[in-house]
């Protein structure tokens, strides 16, 4: 590693302190965050350190698929391109018996997680979320539920006239196995305020977090930037991310989510003074190496998402703090619909080769991390690698225009 003291004394200061595991401020984040030139340099080289003295070489990666079983939603908010109003001719919404065949087939091909996220559709049966995992476990009882976000909580819970302790219980002993952090965007409530006016404050996203930690299902933790917020909102997020965790010690990861603008209403009908067009390439840079050296001695893994990145993005941040790659999805929707263009899946042995190109390791992981299998030999073919056709699993922009699943039949049936 080059030496730190040719940087500018402060910001040598700030990394000096990160390499002796000491815990850094907000005002040292922030002004990591407004780094030039040089002092980007030493900091990838600083959080690249870190990441080698955590978790070595390792870059895990989960077998996964997405089920985004509806994008109808009562909420509007300013940076979501996914959602449609009920009264629209692209709101979809799939029955129960099509999630599990989506789950039961990724089971299948090597999944061990099914991710369920969705949107928040009008009159909905509050019990809805406890009845589908139900549903998935009965088929499936060794798969992994990875599902609903504290948005996605709260919503059940007060459709259901239940206190988020009580939905949660109820979703832990229907077969919920871990939450998805999202929801989260920027932990503040101005910012929230700006961008997504009565989506889930900060007190109840933290609320249904601590609860969850505290009932034993661990979370996801996440960040969305690249819009409104300023270096300092983005400081103070990590911060807040980081005294959860101290307290919990119920996040398996942090997941940096760069903002896709091109369809996001937001951005694309001027709905918001000030809105960027997504972050630069050099911010995505920083926030994941900033990332690392704030939350190091607390949350292990940061990891990249390579559907808002693309993959020769992403293996270049595997340089950067990262260490792990997500998931291979099967079905991603949410970024695609805000115009993401780096597809809806990755196939493991593309992870791999990805990984590999970066000198690192490629390991499989179950969703709490647990190493399954370590890919330091010969080359393996998983079942999903062999699937040639992947136009069966289905596209975020076939299911809007299909018949079968459109909402405003439903409610007419």
């Amino acid at each position: 590693m080059s030496d730190i003291r040719s940087t500018d004394p402060t910001t040598a200061d700030i990394l000096n302190r990160a390499l002796d595991d000491k815990e850094l401020s907000v005002d040292d984040a922030v002004e990591l965050f407004e780094c030039k030139e040089t002092e980007l340099t030493m900091l990838i080289q600083v959080a690249d350190e870190l990441r080698k003295r955590k978790v070595g070489d390792l870059v895990t990666y989960v077998v996964n698929r997405n089920v985004n079983f509806t994008n109808v939603c009562i909420k509007r908010c300013g940076f979501c391109a996914f959602s449609r109003d009920f009264r629209e001719e692209e709101g979809y919404f799939l029955p129960t018996e099509e999630i599990v065949r989506r789950a039961r087939e990724a089971w299948n091909l090597g999944a061990t997680e099914v991710c369920i996220q969705a949107g928040l559709p009008p009159k909905m049966d509050g019990y809805l979320y406890i009845d589908i995992c139900k549903a998935i476990k009965t088929e499936l009882p060794d798969i992994h539920i990875h599902g609903f976000s504290p948005e996605e909580v709260l919503y059940g819970a007060v459709r259901s006239d239940t206190s988020i302790e009580d939905y949660l219980k109820m979703l832990k002993e229907a077969g919920v196995g871990s939450l998805p952090g999202t929801a989260a965007e920027i932990l503040d409530q101005e910012i929230r305020d700006v961008i997504s006016p009565g989506r889930i404050t900060v007190d109840e996203w933290i609320n249904v977090i601590k609860t969850a930690h505290k009932l034993g299902i661990p979370t996801t933790s996440t960040i969305m930037y690249g819009h409104v917020e300023q270096s300092m909102h983005k400081a103070k997020h990590l911060a807040l991310i980081r005294e959860i965790q101290k307290e919990t010690r119920g996040f398996t990861e942090f997941v940096p989510l760069s903002f896709i603008y091109t369809e996001a209403p937001m951005f694309k009908h001027k709905t918001v003074d000030g809105v960027r067009a997504g972050a630069t390439r050099e911010e995505v840079i920083k926030m994941h190496a900033i990332s690392r050296l704030m939350l190091n001695n607390y949350i292990n893994n940061i990891q990249v998402s390579w559907v808002k990145e693309g993959a020769e993005f992403s293996q270049f941040l595997l340089g950067v703090g990262v260490n792990d790659f997500g998931g291979t999805l099967i079905n991603e929707s949410i970024s695609t619909a805000a115009g993401a263009q780096h597809g809806q899946l990755l196939k493991p042995k593309e992870m791999r080769n990805i990984i590999r190109r970066s000198g690192r390791i490629p390991a499989q992981r179950s969703t709490s991390y647990k190493i399954l299998k370590i890919f330091d030999g010969a080359e393996y073919e998983d079942p999903l690698d062999k699937v040639d056709d992947t136009s069966r699993f289905g596209s975020y922009h076939q299911l809007i225009k299909l018949d079968e699943y459109r909402f405003k039949n439903i409610l007419h049936n």
